[in-house]
């Protein structure tokens, strides 16, 4: 192909996914504003416990299957091979599988937030602080996924970062303003069908120009890297996000949203279990699409493996139609970290109104405000990566231990859980601090599995032995415990 006809199909690319972009666009809001309109809070951010646990998996995958699932992990297995799944695939499947066990008891307890939880089994004040550093990690997430969507369509579109990513927000923003959950349930289900569909395709492409298994082994033998093919390769390489992601993914506000929302305990085991075995293939393509990419280009190719077989290797139409469903992906995850994080501002943080359609007007508010914070953040800070360890580093050492340990352990208290809060803060920002230039004394490698078990067994130290040095809340723990189905193992202290 010569440079004439390749300047050609780059246009035509660009306009056949401009066009898909606004036919993809149009519609999404035919698909919200012709659902059933929320007439409450509870329609708003739960959809009424109405939906089936296919279609909440459905938008389970896809609020997990964002820019970092569908771009970074092929990029990082063009480097790593195998040994990149390790980066999002195993944290995920972790979560996962924690969830499958934990699903019953959070759908039991009856509280619909976390926030609403952690007030009924500690304080109010308690549950304030750990509903705000949920409300940050979402925000941060959310601002990922915009650094990745910027990204992405300035790659594709040939636009400035900035025009890429007000363009993909405010695109999100529209439907998921109006639609509420349940519009974020709807339009993830068609997202989920397009970027089902572009997986497949760029697997499929990719897969077959590099000669599949036998040309990617004869590529890695020329080169000299036989751990390409190992598995195992990455676990030490990557042992920091498969701890810190693990964790705050495991009680990632937007996965619990989800499980809140299913009609029955059977259900909400349902759904995760759906989940678990669909990310298996999912996350398997994309590292092996990567690895094809390390067979088609000596060096890394610039705006990534994904961007790169897709203009090298497919007609202007299928470019066009991956490009909506890697869009799509990305905006699936989207939509459900803003949903869920005005969900915790204005059910967990903000004082509660009488007039349902008051609350109603509200939540909508919440939804720009949250969409404006995280559009800051991605506009200053643009990279996936730094964001969203930003975001998972508070919530691991923060929230991890005073919510899970809440479910299980009946001696730990107010006191326990508000003290481990606040230490797992101050350890966060003080790593925060360190990653930004402030001249701190570190006792540890920063951004490693070490500073992040450090975190977790600090936040844990600290959550026992308050909780032992200060009196018992039995009754209340009692309550709590037994709503959530474990009241008759009496777990001792």
């Amino acid at each position: 192909m010569d440079q004439y006809e390749r300047v050609c199909d780059m246009n035509t690319l660009k306009l056949f996914s401009l066009i898909g972009l606004l036919l993809y666009f149009m519609l999404l809001l035919i698909a919200v504003t012709k659902e059933k309109k929320n007439q409450s809070v509870l329609d708003y951010f739960f959809a009424g416990r109405s939906l089936p646990y296919w279609a909440l998996s459905i938008t389970f995958i896809a609020s997990w299957w964002g820019a970092g699932s569908a771009l970074s992990t092929a990029d990082l297995a063009y480097a790593d091979g195998l040994g990149g799944f390790w980066y999002y695939g195993v944290p995920v499947l972790i979560s996962t599988l924690l969830m499958i066990l934990c699903a019953g008891g959070i759908r039991r307890v009856g509280y619909l937030t976390q926030g609403r939880m952690m007030e009924a089994r500690y304080s109010k004040k308690t549950a304030k602080f750990l509903s705000l550093l949920v409300l940050v990690f979402m925000v941060f997430n959310a601002a990922s996924q915009m650094v990745g969507l910027g990204d992405f369509f300035g790659s594709y579109l040939g636009l400035s970062y900035e025009v890429a990513v007000l363009l993909g927000t405010l695109i999100v923003l529209l439907y998921s303003m109006f639609g509420g959950f349940r519009g974020v349930v709807l339009t993830d289900i068609i997202q989920f069908i397009l970027l089902i569909i572009s997986a497949l395709v760029v697997f499929i492409v990719g897969f077959g120009h590099a000669g599949g298994l036998e040309g990617i082994r004869h590529a890695v033998e020329a080169a000299g890297k036989p751990e390409y093919l190992n598995i195992v390769s990455g676990a030490s390489k990557y042992s920091m996000y498969v701890i810190t992601f693990g964790c705050a993914w495991m009680i990632q506000a937007n996965v619990w949203q989800r499980i809140s929302a299913t009609r029955t305990d059977r259900d909400a085991y349902k759904m995760t279990l759906m989940s678990f075995f669909a990310y298996i293939p999912l996350y398997g393509m994309v590292v092996f699409t990567g690895m094809a990419g390390f067979v088609l280009y000596p060096e890394f190719p610039k705006g990534g493996i994904v961007t790169a077989l897709v203009m090298d290797y497919l007609s202007p139409l299928w470019g066009a139609l991956v490009f909506i469903g890697i869009s799509a992906a990305i905006m699936s995850t989207m939509d459900s970290l803003i949903n869920t994080a005005s969900m915790t501002l204005v059910l967990d943080l903000l004082a509660e109104h009488s007039d349902e359609k008051k609350q109603l007007a509200r939540s909508r508010m919440t939804t720009l405000g949250v969409t404006a914070v995280a559009l800051l953040i991605s506009l200053g800070i643009r990279s996936i990566l730094q964001i969203s360890w930003m975001a998972s580093d508070i919530i691991t050492t923060g929230v991890f231990v005073p919510l899970i340990m809440g479910f299980f352990w009946r001696r730990g208290n107010t006191h326990g859980a508000s003290a481990s809060l606040c230490i797992g803060f101050l350890y966060c920002m003080y790593n925060l601090g360190i990653s930004f230039g402030l001249p701190f004394p570190s006792f540890w490698k920063a951004q490693s599995a070490q500073q992040v078990i450090l975190g977790v067994a600090l936040s844990f130290l600290i959550y026992v032995c308050v909780s032992l040095a200060t009196p018992p809340e039995y009754e209340k723990a009692d309550a709590f415990l037994h709503q959530a189905g474990f009241g008759k193992k009496k777990i001792k202290s």
